[in-house]
């Protein structure tokens, strides 16, 4: 059986069940026949026997001088005419007046009678002179009830044989008929079974699954399957890890996941490579329907982590914008420069040293400034860059005179960084070029440092106040570092420290973040 294939397996399986079930139907059919065939002979013959024991010839003739004269023709004409092996009539000695056989008239019965002649009615199998035979014996009564002999009529058990044989050919084909049925049956299912299965034996599935299991739980990247109902079929180790899933997934609307991902997941937002935050992680998904030729099975979703790459990003974004605002300051001295060089050309000497004091009282005023008010230096950093961008692209940025940072309420100054730099460049990207201002408060207090960022645009709608920060950002892979994911990021970072960031228009748009001092 081993080396059968799947499919011949199969149909010897359920040939060996239909014949098990037609063998023990047939074997239970056949005893119940001859067993209904026994007892409906023994009924008969006791129906006969109580019959001619009620004749009144019957009873009449035992009262003659020689009964078996008249009790043999009455016996062999209910014999011809019922069809019984013989009627046998004797009297309470148990002598026989009538008998097939005449030469055993006038002898005893060769089987007990006593029950009969006792007034009761008998039926069974016994053994006679004639053979093994289904019997009815009844009582015969004369006038005042007084038992004065037996009836006994049998049939030959050669005779119900007979009848049995009669009744097996149906019985026969009927079985045929089941096992042609069946057999057709298991040949339909074994090659149902072999389409199924592509072809493939339980060995070859077997190490189907086992290669496919490995490879899922190989890969890096995260792999959820669902089918029409949303239900998960199919979660590798990497995406229980990037979601946070926990043994038992369930259903797409039972995971721990926000609307965001639970929309690309469901397909409900469409795109190749979505990018969407989650906790403290940035993941671009795919998602990918599965089909059997025409039919629908469900979809399958590969998930990327990405945190990394967007974090270089945007420490390269920050670079970039650094070396901007040094180009600008570079481009600014080399503006300076030239003018110092044209007054002592002119021999403005005085008038030189006057602009080369007012050029550096200005900047170390700003620098100053911004230290004075913003004690971390990273911030104050950032802030000085921010405004030499500001003013390359024609608008002013100030921190507000209300700004007071104290370093040890800020925590991790990588976070601050992140949502600073991603409100400042959102009030950029407002004002899209045009002459305006951006305005940056910065204060800490027991619960952790608080920003706010203002600036001179045209405002945010305020149905698309919660929008800017769910769905600001591409759908490129290729851009994950671009504009538009800054929002969800921040959201992002502030949620995770237990913080959050919210946005209000006045005047312009004004974004308003808390960062805890230490994640809650």
């Amino acid at each position: 059986m081993r080396r059968l294939s799947l499919g011949t397996q199969m149909f010897v399986l359920l040939m060996v069940i239909v014949l098990l079930a037609v063998g023990g139907t047939a074997a239970v059919w056949t005893q119940h026949t001859r067993r209904q065939l026994d007892v409906g002979n023994q009924h008969r013959a006791l129906a006969i026997a109580q019959s001619v024991a009620g004749m009144p010839a019957v009873q009449e003739a035992f009262t003659a001088a020689r009964p078996q004269d008249l009790l043999q023709p009455i016996a062999l004409g209910v014999q011809r005419r019922t069809g019984a092996d013989y009627v046998v009539i004797a009297n309470r000695d148990q002598i026989r007046y009538a008998h097939p056989t005449a030469s055993l008239i006038g002898k005893r019965l060769s089987t007990d009678g006593s029950p009969v002649l006792a007034g009761r009615t008998w039926t069974g199998t016994q053994t006679g002179t004639l053979g093994r035979s289904l019997r009815g014996k009844a009582p015969v009564l004369d006038s005042s009830g007084r038992v004065i002999g037996l009836v006994s009529v049998g049939v030959l058990e050669e005779a119900v044989a007979e009848q049995f044989g009669s009744a097996l050919p149906p019985l026969i084909w009927t079985v045929l008929a089941v096992l042609l049925a069946g057999a057709m049956a298991a040949v339909l299912l074994a090659r149902r079974l072999r389409r199924q299965t592509f072809g493939l034996e339980p060995h070859e599935i077997a190490t189907l699954f086992e290669q496919q299991e490995a490879v899922l739980h190989a890969v890096k990247e995260g792999v959820l399957a669902f089918d029409l109902d949303g239900r998960v079929t199919v979660v590798n180790d990497a995406a229980r890890q990037l979601l946070g899933l926990h043994a038992t997934t369930g259903t797409l609307t039972d995971m721990p996941i926000s609307e965001r991902l639970r929309d690309v997941l469901a397909g409900e937002d469409a795109g190749e490579d979505s990018i969407v935050p989650h906790e403290d992680r940035v993941l671009v998904l795919n998602r990918m329907p599965v089909a059997l030729g025409e039919r629908s099975l469900g979809w399958v979703v590969t998930l990327r982590d990405r945190t990394e790459l967007v974090r270089l990003t945007q420490d390269l974004d920050r670079a970039s914008s650094t070396t901007d605002a040094l180009r600008a300051q570079a481009h600014e001295f080399a503006n300076r420069m030239h003018t110092v060089v044209g007054l002592l050309s002119l021999k403005e000497f005085d008038e030189a040293i006057r602009y080369i004091t007012e050029t550096t009282d200005a900047h170390q005023r700003l620098a100053g400034t911004f230290g004075e008010r913003v004690a971390e230096p990273t911030l104050a950093a950032l802030l000085l860059a921010k405004s030499a961008e500001a003013a390359e692209r024609g608008m002013t940025l100030t921190v507000s005179p209300d700004s007071r940072v104290d370093p040890s309420l800020i925590g991790d100054p990588h976070d601050a960084v992140l949502v600073l730099g991603n409100l400042v460049d959102n009030a950029f990207d407002a004002l899209d070029g045009k002459p305006g201002g951006v305005e940056v408060v910065l204060a800490t207090d027991d619960e952790g440092l608080r920003i706010q960022v203002r600036d001179s645009g045209p405002g945010i709608a305020p149905e698309l106040a919660e929008e800017v920060f769910r769905q600001g950002f591409t759908t490129k892979a290729a851009q994950a570092g671009a504009r538009g994911l800054g929002l969800a990021l921040t959201r992002q970072a502030c949620q995770r420290r237990g913080g959050w960031v919210r946005l209000h228009n006045d005047s312009g748009a004004v974004f308003t973040a808390l960062l805890p001092t230490e994640a809650r």
